[in-house]
């Protein structure tokens, strides 16, 4: 099977190549660090060697648990926040048909989404839905407690019951929780579902090759084996004895790193095939979450090509030079479409008639990456030779192992998140929670 690759050679011309391959010392001092366990964070490095730890009996019990659950729903509810969810919905988006909400007779449950947000709207419209589906459920919170989705599946628990009545509600709600103590853990006991385990040394944003992300898609329909072998893949590819230049992780890390120091501060994934925008979705949150400390990191934001250079474009192309351009290529769409002759051709196409459609799109990808360099944007291409669970797999592994390196290089603790609670003190505080006493009254002077 061919690997991803990565073009770093229209950096060049921001900083130079010497100074980029001067750090590679140390980006495979801090790949090591993550493979050994010495680096900062190190309590939470499971997800490293995680690919190549997944057994075969691991893989069996997931599939054998959604074999039995997609024979009897039409659909499942994935209940969780940030990574609890971003790394299904990356996979499941990028890989559904664009219009499988619109098709009848569909082979596998829809996987739908609550728990992200507190939008009372949302949830009414979603228990509005399942009203008229077959459902189950998947819930996922180490603590249990976590306020979205735990109001999320309380309203969606009381619905399922009453839908289909305690006994059957049971077998159709999957926790994956904490493996010792916790609130979910406890009513999963309780209440007789089936569980799984969220390693306590995987943080959520590195999570999706865990139950988090691989119950879901299985019950999903999509194949989790491919989605594990391409991981395993590129856990080899990237490990710290593969020379520098031949570890994408290393070079992407080192690169990023590097055009930081020259004064660019916000890095645009960018994508032109817009079945990625979920994939970008995680990215996002696993670059902002690991790096944006200590008053530190590179800002990480996302674009839909070629819808948003018609909007963001000008600004890419013009505005302040403060961005790198992260730009992921898929060689080899999955269908083919050729562009039809027209006899009168008023709309002036027919010199492309006869093309594929991704023909036009490959030369707007190369037009643009030429014009943003152009315009003061270096860029680093990332190639994918097509999009499936098993190029999936190197891909969410290699960001994860370059924004390992990219973190250690900054100088911050990848793997913690201590500016998330802020806001969620502010939330408790001004909810009165039990406990918030005197924040509440803090608080509450300031408004």
């Amino acid at each position: 099977m061919e690997a991803l690759k990565i073009d770093i050679s229209k950096v060049y011309g921001f900083v130079p190549k010497t100074d980029i391959y001067n750090l590679s010392a140390k980006a495979t001092e801090s790949a090591q660090a993550l493979e050994k366990k010495t680096g900062k964070g190190n309590d939470f490095l499971g997800w490293v060697h995680l690919p190549s730890s997944i057994s075969d009996t691991d893989i069996k019990d997931i599939e054998k648990t959604a074999a039995k659950i997609k024979k009897h729903v039409d659909a499942v509810v994935v209940i969780g926040i940030g990574g609890s969810y971003l790394g299904t919905r990356a996979v499941a988006e990028t890989l559904s048909p664009t219009f499988m909400h619109l098709k009848p007779g569909r082979k596998n449950p829809v996987i739908l989404y609550a728990g992200h947000n507190i939008g009372e709207d949302y949830l009414n419209e979603l228990t509005e839905l399942l009203n008229d589906m077959k459902y189950a459920i998947v819930v996922i919170s180490k603590s249990g407690t976590t306020t979205e989705p735990a109001i999320a599946f309380r309203i969606l628990k009381k619905h399922l019951e009453k839908k289909v009545g305690k006994e059957a509600a049971k077998d159709l709600i999957v926790a994956i929780t904490d493996a010792k103590k916790g609130a979910l853990l406890t009513t999963a006991r309780q209440e007789g579902y089936k569980t799984y385990v969220i390693p306590d040394d995987v943080g959520g944003r590195y999570s999706v090759l865990t139950p988090v992300g691989l119950v879901p898609l299985a019950i999903g329909g999509f194949d989790i084996r491919a989605l594990v072998k391409g991981a395993i893949d590129m856990e080899k590819i990237t490990a710290s004895s593969t020379g520098f230049e031949n570890n994408p992780a290393c070079l992407y890390a080192a690169a990023r790193t590097m055009l930081y120091r020259s004064g660019k501060r916000i890095e645009i994934l960018a994508n032109f095939e817009n079945k990625l925008h979920y994939l970008a979705e995680w990215w996002k949150q696993l670059y902002g979450e690991s790096e944006g400390k200590e008053g530190k990191g590179i800002f990480p934001a996302s674009v839909d090509f070629s819808a948003d250079l018609h909007s963001m474009g000008q600004y890419i192309q013009e505005g302040e030079r403060l961005l790198i351009e992260t730009m992921i290529s898929v060689t080899q769409p999955a269908t083919k479409l050729v562009i039809p002759k027209e006899k009168n051709d008023l709309d002036g196409l027919n010199y492309i008639a006869g093309k594929r459609v991704d023909s036009v799109n490959k030369m707007a990808e190369l037009g643009t990456m030429l014009a943003h360099v152009d315009g003061g944007v270096p860029n680093i291409r990332i190639e994918l030779p097509k999009l499936n669970e098993y190029y999936l797999g190197q891909l969410m592994y290699f960001f994860e192992k370059a924004c390992g390196i990219s973190g250690y290089l900054l100088g911050v603790n990848p793997f913690d998140q201590p500016g998330v609670e802020a806001y969620k003190k502010n939330m408790f505080a001004l909810l009165e929670k039990p406990g918030f006493e005197e924040e509440s009254k803090k608080i509450k002077s300031r408004i």
